[in-house]
């Protein structure tokens, strides 16, 4: 996979705390922040799920979909709520 060069503008604490997680962890800082910005698209494109799956389904009222559409929601929802 082809890897582009960017220049990021941080805040001095932001940068340092990144400095001494890369460190800690034996990686770049390049990496570092390669992990957390593909967390942040994880849980970003998550959230959107959520919102599709209640969107779709949030009127539904039929007990035995209901029972399911609630399963699954909790189960995002979690997914989510963990995340942050």
């Amino acid at each position: 996979m082809a890897t582009v060069k960017t220049a990021i503008s941080l805040q001095e604490y932001l940068f340092e705390q990144a400095e001494a997680i890369a460190a800690e962890m034996k990686i770049s800082r390049s990496r570092l922040i390669a992990i957390a910005l593909e967390e942040f698209i994880r849980r970003h494109q998550n959230r959107i799920l959520l919102e599709k799956i209640n969107a779709a389904y949030g009127d539904i009222s039929v007990p035995e979909t209901s029972a399911s559409i609630s399963t699954i929601s909790r189960h995002y929802r979690s997914i989510i709520e963990d995340e942050c």
